[in-house]
């Protein structure tokens, strides 16, 4: 995709990151440090907004190319979660994951050079979790430390100890769905090329 313009991911996190590497793809990181917001009970409305607002604010600063935002929340028992604030509250959401199901939304923002709004597709995926006590939820922060995680917790590492099924993408979980930025890129990429010798 050598003819996109250049890309920016407008996230800090190492998971989407290596992910867009995965895919072949050279871009530069540029933190949004915008405001997000939270709808307690809209996750789609959560993420939505929030991956809009960072891909605008990242624009005035690279307005010839194309930005790439994303915004990921659990949704859980009829509550929206976020990054946990504490260690006593990751291990409070994980003890109460147990046996049980939610999901994981992501939001994709995508905004070619000097275009007014965004494009957002917008993924779900199912996870099912395994019957676990204190003892499983101590050890899994302990070695992964996932403060920064929505949901507090990282399927990519040592998901295995608290998940015990999935339905949908495993990188959209991650914070990233793959196959929704592929798609998006090849799309843009062939229509940016068509009648070009």
């Amino acid at each position: 995709m050598s003819n996109l313009p250049p890309l920016i991911l407008a996230s800090a996190s190492p998971r989407r990151a290596a992910i867009l590497r995965a895919l072949g793809l050279s871009f530069e990181v540029h933190l949004s440090r915008c405001q997000e917001v939270a709808f307690p009970d809209d996750p789609v409305a959560t993420v939505g907004t929030n991956a809009r607002r960072k891909a605008r604010a990242v624009q005035t600063h690279h307005p010839r190319a194309l930005i790439l935002a994303a915004d990921t929340v659990v949704w859980f028992q009829g509550y929206v979660l976020g990054k946990p604030s504490t260690e006593q509250q990751a291990q409070e959401w994980l003890l109460s994951y147990a046996g049980k199901c939610q999901q994981v939304y992501t939001a994709v923002a995508f905004l070619p050079p000097d275009a007014l709004e965004p494009e957002l597709r917008i993924e779900a995926t199912s996870l099912r979790f395994r019957h676990y006590g204190a003892a499983t939820v101590q050890d899994y922060l302990d070695r992964v430390r996932p403060y920064d995680r929505a949901g507090a917790y990282d399927i990519h590492a040592h998901g295995e100890l608290l998940i015990a099924g999935r339905i949908g993408s495993y990188s959209n979980v991650m914070g990233l769905p793959r196959g929704v930025v592929h798609d998006w890129l090849m799309s843009y990429a062939a229509a940016h090329t068509e009648g070009q010798p």
